[in-house]
């Protein structure tokens, strides 16, 4: 260990802090450019360094760059030295021997294994500590050959060294920056690291800058302190167990220290805890896109982590506000004291720990004289139990266990309302809903629950209906003459909360002068008949407001049967008055309207029925039966405008039509009468069905206020046994011959009152005897769920079936009518005999 010398070749730019360079093995960290030595070289046969070589400037520049590789060997020989020490220590203990014979033991056995001194000596650190680092060697060691070589790349040494070589440097340093500066040059750069920083959390959640390495100061002063909330990835990296591995940080858009320089590259950012608390967060950078490390890496990282976590809770850095670290946090005792003093029941809970430092439960430390436990039991039962054993039913839905152990990792407090607790009385459940309040404080953790008082709870529901009820409750002690108002009725009155409150007696003075009596019959029932009343009034506010006002309220009768408490409430029926004030002028005027209406709908069937009543005489007509009905709506206020006509003409022609006039009422009804004895009239010129058609177009068009209207119109010869017929806009009748039903062709021709002038086209048709010919509007047939031709092929089966006489035809077709519009319906049929 006496024989220093220099590294046998110069570093390079990322070479670490020197690395020692006794003949035990220790060798350099790096591999300098070819030609560089420790000083200028110098030629035999000549001097060949250049002029900048030469000048002093450069001689002064090879001394400083020659002294640095001197200090980074000497800091390396110190670190690898500290190592071997401590081997050389644990042999003395394990054999039982002294310094001399345990550093020759070490040196046999290291030519023993074919390894050198410092990486035999880290083997037994390793073996005899068992701890993080040792796992994670352990996994380097049972790696392939391929990979072990691959994660030894840069420096040649194994990864166990560089771990241990990283831990010796970070307890040997002095602060926070230090072991940022000793972990990137023992542990990082040879992993392709280019930079990493170590943040503190602290207990408002904000994350402080503790230490970095690789960025410039300047971003390191950017970034000193990150307030809470704020989304970087040193915060979402405190989210996971694993933390957060990023391929790139351009893709994720989180703002983090370096960004700049750093954006394509990938970052790494594993939360720093120790014991289960969440000290910091320590994140590396890489200069390229990271792939998927593999395992073995992913724990390098993780016991790094630990180590910062050491570090941190060592050195904690400087709080935001410049005053220097260490906190003083308070002990266990002075947690104890705050929890006495509270109101509410409290728990002082401490980690408990397994042999690996892992937390495994929280012990009750102490509970306050308000905390009652849910079984009954006393409080020296609770204290001193682990929370899992005392209340098992905390690691179940309710997350309680969890939310606790959140809390004392990060240090974030939390609080919850209404949360639902369950205890376990005698194996049975139980639940309450209380109110939660956890915090950490120091290394122990503060759990307030305040359950919720079923009293507590109906009076403020009863607050609450109260206030949506507009109601307001009082009692007035008339022995004592003490009254009491809650805040609604204070409203109510519209005065405010400090005055005094107006006894019962003094009720008029508040009221409008038409309700005294009505308020003098409430008192005198109350007051002296001793009986519960109530009363409604008009309330006069000293605002100018009026509100109408229901008060109800009972006397309470003491022992010897005198009266001494009133109580009641007041409720505001304002809105309800003028509603029902409202409702009783909309009634009047729907009443005045339904007398109008039905007075209007009674005059038109009277109209209606006056001029074609639903059943018409039969014509006596040699050879011909003649049959109409007439089926009004069922809905009076839907009385339309079908109509018929069958008459015998001067010329003994017979006139047989039916029309629709379009809409419903009175105006229809009287369009109905203007169509039909205009088309009486015009039909005594002689002029056939088409011709009277058209003039009766135009009688709709000009004379009737430009209604509209479908009909079909027929002249039929009782000699000839021959009808001619046209139509404007309506369904072509129907004849029925023997056992088949057809409609007759559909002519041409426009409904009537749509254009000034229009033509109409004729068709005859010869009839024989026990033909049946039938007229009909739509309401026989229309229905709202099919179209017009499947109404119509029905109409044709129904008409297929001919009873003996033309009235039970008809009578038939109305009876099995699949109409469901609810509309007026006519049908004129004649029967050739």
């Amino acid at each position: 260990m006496s024989d220093r010398r220099h590294p046998s070749g110069p570093k390079g730019p990322h070479a670490p802090a020197g690395e020692p360079s006794a003949p035990q093995g220790v060798g350099p960290t790096a591999v300098e450019p070819p030609g560089a030595t420790d000083s200028a070289p110098v030629a035999v046969d000549g001097d060949s360094r250049t002029p900048a070589e030469t000048s002093p400037v450069g001689r002064l520049a090879a001394t400083v760059d020659r002294l640095r590789r001197e200090v980074r060997a000497a800091q390396a020989e110190a670190e690898g030295r500290a190592l071997i020490e401590l081997a050389k220590g644990i042999l003395v203990e394990r054999l039982g021997c002294g310094p001399t014979q345990a550093a020759r033991q070490l040196a046999e056995l290291t030519e023993q294994a074919g390894t050198t001194l410092l990486e035999f000596a880290v083997e037994v650190v390793n073996q005899a500590s068992r701890d993080r680092f040792s796992e994670v060697t352990t996994a380097f060691l049972t790696a392939t050959a391929g990979d072990a070589e691959d994660l030894d790349r840069g420096d040649g040494r194994s990864s166990a060294v560089r771990l241990r070589a990283a831990e010796s440097g970070a307890l040997a340093a002095h602060d926070t920056q230090a072991v940022a500066d000793a972990l990137l040059e023992h542990a990082l750069v040879p992993l392709g690291a280019e930079a990493v920083a170590i943040w503190a959390l602290n207990t408002d959640g904000s994350l402080t800058l503790a230490g970095s390495a690789g960025f410039s100061s300047a971003e390191a002063g950017r970034w000193r302190h990150v307030p809470p909330g704020v989304a970087t990835v040193a915060r979402r990296g405190l989210g996971e167990r694993t933390g957060q591995w990023i391929r790139s940080l351009a893709e994720t858009g989180l703002p983090s220290i370096g960004q700049h320089r750093h954006s394509d590259g990938g970052r790494v950012a594993v939360p720093a805890g120790a014991g289960g608390r969440i000290l910091g967060v320590l994140e590396i950078a890489w200069s390229a896109p990271l792939d998927t490390p593999r395992p073995q890496i992913v724990r390098q990282i993780e016991a790094l982590a630990e180590l910062c976590a050491h570090t941190l809770e060592t050195y904690p850095p400087d709080r935001p506000d410049g005053e220097p670290g260490p906190r003083v946090l308070p002990d266990v005792s002075e947690l104890m004291d705050l929890a006495d003093g509270l109101h509410d029941p409290a728990l002082v809970l401490v980690p408990h720990l397994d042999a690996h430092g892992g937390l495994v439960d929280f012990r009750i430390h102490h509970a306050n004289g308000r905390f009652l436990d849910p079984a009954g039991r006393p409080r020296g039962v609770i204290n001193g139990a682990l929370l899992l054993e005392a209340y098992p039913m905390a690691a179940g839905p309710s997350e309680l266990f969890e939310r606790i152990q959140r809390v004392y990792a990060t240090g974030e407090p939390y609080r919850a309302h209404r949360t639902r607790l369950t205890a376990l009385v005698d194996d049975v459940p139980l639940a309450a809903v209380a109110d939660i309040n956890i915090s950490r404080h120091g290394g122990s953790v503060l759990l307030i629950w305040r359950v919720e008082d079923e009293t507590a709870r109906l009076a403020s529901l009863l607050q609450h209906a109260q206030r949506l009820g507009r109601i307001g409750g009082f009692e007035e002690n008339l022995l004592t003459g003490e009254i009491t108002w809650n805040g609604q009725l204070y409203h109510l009155y519209g005065r405010p909360a400090s005055s005094a409150p107006v006894p019962l007696e003094d009720l008029p003075a508040h009221a409008h002068p038409d309700d005294a009596v009505a308020i003098g019959r409430f008192l005198r029932a109350l007051l002296h008949h001793r009986r519960p009343a109530s009363t409604a009034f008009r309330l006069q506010r000293p605002d100018g407001v009026t509100r109408h006002i229901r008060v109800v309220a009972e006397p309470v009768i003491d022992a010897d049967g005198r009266l001494y408490v009133v109580r009641g409430a007041y409720q505001d029926i304002s809105a309800h008055h003028w509603t029902e004030v409202a409702l009783a002028a909309t009634r009047d005027q729907l009443a005045h309207s339904e007398q109008q209406a039905s007075e209007r709908n009674r005059l038109t069937l009277q109209l209606q029925h006056a001029i074609m009543p639903p059943a018409q005489a039969p014509l006596e007509i040699p050879g011909l039966q003649v049959a109409v009905r007439y089926r009004p709506a069922e809905t009076q206020h839907l009385v339309g405008g079908d109509w018929y006509d069958a008459v015998v003409l001067p010329s003994r022609l017979v006139l047989l039509c039916v029309g629709d006039v379009a809409g419903h009422g009175i105006e229809a009804a009287t369009s109905m009468v203007v169509l039909r004895n205009a088309l009486r009239g015009l039909a005594v010129t002689g002029a056939g069905p088409g011709q009277l058609l058209a003039w009766l177009n135009m009688v709709a068009h000009h004379l009737t206020g430009a209604v509209t209207a479908t009909a079909v119109c027929g002249l039929y010869d009782p000699d000839r046994h021959r009808l001619r017929w046209a139509r404007a806009g309506h369904l072509p009748p129907v004849m029925v011959r023997g056992a088949e039903a057809t409609p007759l062709p559909r002519v041409s021709g426009l409904l009537l009152g749509a254009v000034p002038e229009a033509t109409y086209e004729e068709h005859e048709i010869q009839l024989a005897v026990d033909d049946t010919l039938l007229m009909y509007t739509d309401g026989l047939i229309e229905r709202r769920d099919r179209s017009v031709d499947e109404s119509l092929t029905q109409l044709l089966t129904a008409a297929r079936t001919v009873p003996p006489t033309l009235d039970q035809h008809l009578d038939r077709l109305l009876t099995h009518s699949r109409s469901d519009t609810d509309d007026d319906t006519c049908i004129v049929g004649i029967r050739v005999v």
